[in-house]
Order: structure tokens, then C-alpha cells, then sequence
């Protein structure tokens, strides 16, 4: 009898990537799908960042690299860390991995066991859950919703916090949300956990350069807890380069060097083309970020004034990423055409998928049931149809 581990048995699969999954199949059929449900800016790589890699495969970059990844580009990434971010790290506390994802991962597996509490505030992006319970941890939800702007508040840390807690993760801005922890708003949540010298504060700051308010915030920038912060960071979404598979962490010596030895055992180093490529991207012009965050902020404001038009969808205003987060819990318990009931909005994502050809994600999969999740990191004249295709197919409900 064919039977898998327990450890994979709990886990869930990835519902974005099942969206993305479905949305290709019926394009492969010959219909038109717009699809919204995949994190990923629509924009090439900038050329001068193509050329550092064909550059490297010219010189032989072709051997494995060490383990955290190459001096010079550890290098660049802690010289953009003092620049962009008045942050001091040494190129042996950073770590580059597999995408931003195996970052997280890697500072997860070596930190959290067996009865160890993580907080999570929800909505949390996907797969976040799921890493702590590879680690057989125990996820503590806090859910902030649309009224708070989906962002927790210090006492709301504060009453999550036990002896058991272990780890906090923060993303900001937010997949799912969009939303932007301020400077302040930081200032609070640090001022609590620096009570409570236990807890590690795992910072996932993937989608820094797309933000609207100004200036991207770090909860590293304050001392009494700088000590205790995991930053994840890489180059997938600031410079359209997700399929590079190339992303970071920067920690506490100590800490690095635990997801080193880690990393060593099950993936070795990242991409070696990869890493000279992300090189050229700390190190090279930064042009081409203001370029694409400007694309997204249009995006943003056409997609929320869309969106608010659908009656029924209740929309806040996101100050980073490219997501909205409508929520949209009036049309459950209304029926399809066909007779089907909408009891949630995976069955609404699925609902636009069918019969509105656009592709979403149910709110599930984040920890907020009640609302979907929208990228707009597609052209402006996609968006439009989307939301043409949404508002008709949701007209139809009853």
C-alpha cells in the first residue's frame, strides 16, 4: 500500500500555485483566461542583469558555489542593506538559498521544534502555516482584519505571546494584503517583543521595492530587538526575476550559520548564473525598479477603484505589492447559474474561473475565508477585461 510520511500526509498543497495550475489547463483548451492568482510581476528581467548572466556563462561559472552563496554577491547584498536600509550586517551573517522561499524555510527548520508556538498573523501568505508544521511547530493565528487594515496591533502581540512562542513572522508589505507596517506601527510591535527575549522575528521583506508610502521600514532598524530579527529578501519581485530562483536571509551570526549547515545537506549552494545575475542587480543601476513600482502604483489605483465599483466587494487601499484582498462574504450562500451554492470564496475563486475566464484565490488559503486574493501584476488592458469579466459573471448570482 503506497502511504506517505505523516509529515507530508499534514501538509496542504500550495492552493495559489493550484489556481495557477488550473488556469493554465484551460488555456491549454483554447479559453481565454486572465489569469490573477499568480504573485509574479509580468515584467522581463532588465537587460543589463540578462547580460551579467550570459557574462557569467561565458567566464565558467559552471561549479558549484559555497554553500551561502558567493563573497561578492553577500557582499553586495549586505552594502545594499547599509544603503537602502542604515542596516550593519557582515557577509558571514547572510545566506542566499533557492528563492526567498527556502530562506524562510531554512531560518523555520532551524529554529522552531516540537512544541514550540509561532504567531502568524493572518491573512499570511500561504505557505508560511505549512513551513511550521514541517518544523512541528504550532501555529498561533492572529487575525487582523479589513478594519485594522489587516495589520495586528502591540496588544494583540502581546496577548498571542506565551512561554512557548518561539517566533513571530512579519511581511511587509504583504502578500496577501498589500498592506505596510509604518515606521511606528513596527516601533509598537518591537516595544512588546523586546519583553519577551525568547522570540525570534522572521521579517520577510520580499516585496520592499513595491511600495507607495516612500520609504520601506525594517523592524531590524530598532536595537532592542535587532539581535533576535531573520530579514528574508531577494531579487524575485524588485527586478522581475522569479523564475531565478534567488533570495536571502540576513541574521544573527549564529543563526546563519545553523541554515548554512542546513542548506549544505539538502540543496548545497543557489544557481551559480543566478547569483552573478542578482550581483548585477544589487550592484547595477536601480533605475529599473522605480520604473516597475510606478507600472504597479498605476495598477493599484485603477485595480481598488474597480474593484470598489462591484457591489458587494468591500476594498481597502494597499500601500505595497501588487494584491487587493476585496472582501467579498455578501455572495456567499448565493447560486450559480447551474444550481451550485457559493459557501465560500474558493468556491467564489473557482466560480470566476468558470464562468468569468479570471483567475483569483479563495481567501482560505490565507486565513481570511471572507475575502479573495487579486494580483494586478498584469497589464492595465487585462485588468480592465478581468474586472469587466468579474463584475458580469458576479451579476449572474443569485
Amino acid at each position: 500500500m503506497d502511504q506517505v510520511s505523516a509529515r507530508l500526509a499534514a501538509l496542504s498543497p500550495s492552493e495559489t500555485l493550484a489556481m495557477s495550475q488550473k488556469s493554465q489547463e484551460l488555456k491549454a483548451q483554447g479559453i481565454d483566461v486572465i489569469n490573477l492568482s499568480v504573485g509574479e510581476p509580468d515584467f522581463t528581467t532588465p537587460k543589463h542583469i540578462k547580460a551579467a548572466a550570459q557574462k557569467a556563462i561565458d567566464d565558467n561559472f559552471s561549479f558549484y558555489s559555497p554553500v551561502p552563496g558567493y563573497m561578492p554577491l553577500r557582499k553586495a547584498i549586505a552594502e545594499k542593506l547599509k544603503k537602502e536600509n542604515g542596516l550593519e550586517f557582515d557577509p558571514s551573517q547572510i545566506v542566499c538559498s533557492n528563492g526567498a522561499k527556502q530562506a524562510v524555510c531554512n531560518a523555520i527548520m532551524c529554529l522552531v521544534g516540537p512544541g514550540d508556538e509561532v504567531i502568524v498573523p493572518a491573512p499570511y501568505w500561504v505557505s508560511y502555516v505549512e513551513m511550521v508544521k514541517l518544523a512541528e511547530g504550532t501555529n498561533v493565528i492572529v487575525e487582523a482584519g479589513l478594519e485594522q487594515n489587516f495589520k495586528i496591533t502591540p496588544s494583540q502581540l502581546e496577548a498571542a505571546i506565551t512561554p512557548k512562542t518561539k517566533m513571530i513572522i512579519l511581511c511587509s508589505p504583504s502578500n496577501p494584503t498589500g498592506s505596510v507596517y509604518s515606521k511606528e506601527e513596527l516601533k509598537g510591535l518591537a516595544a512588546v517583543l523586546a519583553k519577551h527575549p525568547q522570540v525570534y522575528i522572521l521579517a520577510d521583506e520580499i516585496y520592499e521595492h513595491i511600495n507607495y508610502v516612500g520609504k520601506h521600514e525594517s523592524i531590524a532598524q530598532f536595537p532592542e530587538v535587532k539581535d533576535r530579527v531573520i530579514i528574508i529578501n531577494g531579487v524575485s519581485k524588485g527586478y522581475a526575476m522569479t523564475g531565478w530562483r534567488l533570495g536571502w536571509l540576513a541574521a544573527p551570526k549564529w543563526i546563519a550559520a545553523a541554515c548554512n549547515k542546513l542548506q549544505g545537506q539538502y540543496t548545497s549552494g543557489p544557481c551559480s548564473i543566478a547569483q552573478k545575475a542578482a550581483e548585477a542587480a544589487y550592484t547595477g543601476d536601480q533605475a529599473c525598479v522605480e520604473t516597475m513600482r510606478q507600472a504597479f502604483e498605476r495598477r493599484r489605483d485603477l485595480v481598488v477603484k474597480m474593484a470598489s465599483e462591484i457591489e458587494g466587494f468591500k476594498v481597502n487601499k494597499p500601500d505595497g505589492a501588487f494584491y487587493v484582498f476585496p472582501e467579498c462574504s455578501s455572495y456567499f450562500g448565493k447560486k450559480t447559474p447551474k444550481g451550485d451554492v457559493i459557501n465560500n470564496s474558493a468556491d467564489l475563486a473557482m466560480y470566476l474561473l468558470i464562468e468569468g475566464h479570471v483567475a483569483c484565490v479563495g481567501g482560505n488559503a490565507f486565513g481570511s475565508p471572507k475575502c479573495i486574493r487579486m494580483s494586478y501584476a498584469t497589464s492595465e488592458e487585462n485588468l480592465i477585461e478581468a474586472f469587466k469579466r468579474i463584475k458580469s459573471a458576479l451579476d449572474i448570482l443569485k
